[in-house]
């Protein structure tokens, strides 16, 4: 006993030893900023003059202002399209290249390319393919016959949040290769065993594949949901939050309120941005359950 008692004490020792070290990390550049935003969303500051406790006003004017309003809209529209969209898209192209099509490998290099190029630099090219004058999309569709569905695309009232989000869509690669990184894992002898039963390959992705998987889908999908909900850059080059403040996103209005020098309610509208963010995955968990498969095999 007492020498299990020792190694015990030793074990918690060295345990406390390497934890230290992320602990530290996460307190200095996580825990301890989440608190002094969640302070200061309580004040009114200019960055100048001293700091003045206003309580929950920012909140309160937050939501009584529409263009906020809209932002929080948009970024559930976003959160929407990267479930119901992006990696279901990712989903099929992976299941695709499990196969090892030939060329399989090719494909899968050009799914993930532009996920290593500046999506800065991918957000100007796409500007250019919308532009009304010069832009390939309605050049594409005057060759083709439709000139007539040719448009300022980031300029309408109804087309700037799809046209943007139908952009962001190209990054389908990084949840590709993980989705395909589960997908290949999965023994063949499974898919040899259901072809002699007599299952066509639509039967085997069904009844074998998805749900093997599932548990690498729900990440996938939480990481996608969880990039959606930051969302930011494309947002702020390629429409800036127009036409009319259509197009708006949480990061977008936190900006304009530091660039206002609005501290307060910069604070307060990243709170509310990790607020979502914890329903909105926290939502998905429960819809989807347990991500790992195996767990579910066990009960």
């Amino acid at each position: 006993m007492k020498n299990g008692s020792l190694r015990s004490n030793r074990n918690t020792k060295y345990i406390i030893l390497f934890l230290l070290p992320v602990t530290v990390l996460l307190t200095v550049f996580f825990i301890y900023p989440i608190i002094s935003i969640l302070v200061l969303s309580f004040t009114e500051w200019n960055g100048i003059e001293p700091i003045t406790f206003i309580g929950l006003n920012n909140f309160s004017e937050l939501f009584g202002n529409s263009v906020f309003r809209t932002s929080i809209f948009n970024n559930l529209v976003w959160a929407l399209s990267a479930a119901l969209l992006q990696v279901p898209l990712a989903c099929v192209i992976a299941l695709i290249l499990a196969r090892e099509v030939k060329g399989w490998r090719t494909f899968r290099t050009l799914f993930f390319l532009p996920n290593v190029i500046s999506l800065v630099a991918l957000a100007m090219l796409w500007r250019a393919m919308y532009n009304p004058e010069f832009g390939v999309i309605n050049n594409l569709l005057g060759v083709i016959g439709l000139e007539h569905l040719a448009r300022n695309w980031l300029g309408e009232l109804n087309t700037a949040l799809p046209a943007v989000i139908f952009s962001y869509q190209i990054y389908i690669g990084y949840f590709m290769v993980i989705i395909l990184a589960g997908a290949l894992s999965i023994p063949k002898t499974l898919y040899e065993a259901a072809e002699i039963d007599g299952a066509n390959v639509l039967q085997q992705e069904i009844y074998i594949t998805l749900p093997s998987i599932r548990g690498v889908i729900v990440t996938a999908g939480t990481l996608a949901v969880a990039y959606a909900l930051r969302q930011f850059e494309t947002t702020f080059l390629m429409t800036a939050g127009g036409p009319a403040n259509r197009t708006p996103v949480l990061g977008l209005y936190m900006y304009r309120q530091m660039a206002g020098f609005h501290y307060g309610k910069a604070a307060a509208t990243g709170i509310l941005m990790i607020v979502l963010g914890v329903f909105v995955i926290t939502g998905l968990q429960k819809i989807f359950g347990k991500t790992d498969a195996a767990a579910d095999s066990i009960q």
